[in-house]
């Protein structure tokens, strides 16, 4: 596959998995109270299709770091292994929550409720902080040396990395939802879950037009390659 190819599609399935995070973080907040299981089933369902969406992301985004050097293909693997193990980490907690709903008989908040609950606490807190911030440390790295986008993209990636690690001692501020600083703090999850997802987002929309640029660049260099064979 070209170059211009692994950007429009890693920039389009960016896209659409971050949009689909983005709906998903709202449906946390709709009800003051226990939730129904079909707004459980519901924010579950959406936020792993746009997991299985951000696979595609990730291996795009090693693809595209190896296509601008070969050199740093590492760098592109350190970035996609992070997201990959994110992935991951967000299906276990979620088959939690679904399991959760179905199989109590009444309307519980299966963030903070039920037999899954505090297992959960980690993985959508500290694990979380740590992937995305691996994750953002090696992509950004990959941008401001290869240039392979606009430098705010590796610039903000570096933020993204320090408001994730940041969070990481939330954990020993107990485990109160409602608490923007806590284990499972709206804060720790939800708010860096949106944060992330319009980050991606950003970025998504910056790797889907730059493969104009890079088309524009490789039909440039091919005419003034052939100019330069026809005047030899």
């Amino acid at each position: 596959m070209s170059e211009v190819e692994t950007r429009k599609y890693t920039g389009a399935f960016g896209i659409v998995a971050s949009l689909l995070i983005i709906v998903q973080v709202p449906l946390y907040f709709i009800y003051p109270a226990a939730p129904p299981d079909w707004n459980i089933l519901t924010r579950s369902l959406v936020g792993i299709t746009g997991c299985t969406l951000f696979l595609v992301f990730f291996s795009g985004v090693r693809q595209i770091v190896r296509q601008a050097d070969a050199g740093f293909e590492w760098v592109g693997s350190v970035a996609q292994v992070a997201g990959l193990v994110w992935v991951a980490m967000v299906f276990v907690p979620q088959s939690m929550e679904v399991g959760a709903a179905i199989s109590v008989d009444r309307d519980i908040d299966t963030t903070t409720e039920g037999p899954f609950a505090a297992a959960q606490y980690l993985m959508q807190g500290g694990i979380s902080r740590l992937l995305m911030a691996l994750f953002a440390i090696a992509f950004g790295f990959a941008v401001l040396r290869l240039g392979l986008l606009p430098k705010w993209v590796g610039r903000t990636a570096y933020v993204l990395a320090a408001v994730n690690l940041a969070f990481l001692p939330a954990v020993y501020f107990g485990d109160d939802a409602a608490d923007f600083y806590s284990a499972q703090g709206w804060g720790t999850t939800a708010s860096m879950g949106a944060l992330w997802s319009i980050w991606t987002l950003a970025v998504s929309i910056s790797i889907a037009r730059s493969a104009g640029r890079v088309e524009a660049a490789t039909i440039t260099g091919a005419e003034r390659e052939h100019a330069e064979h026809a005047t030899a």
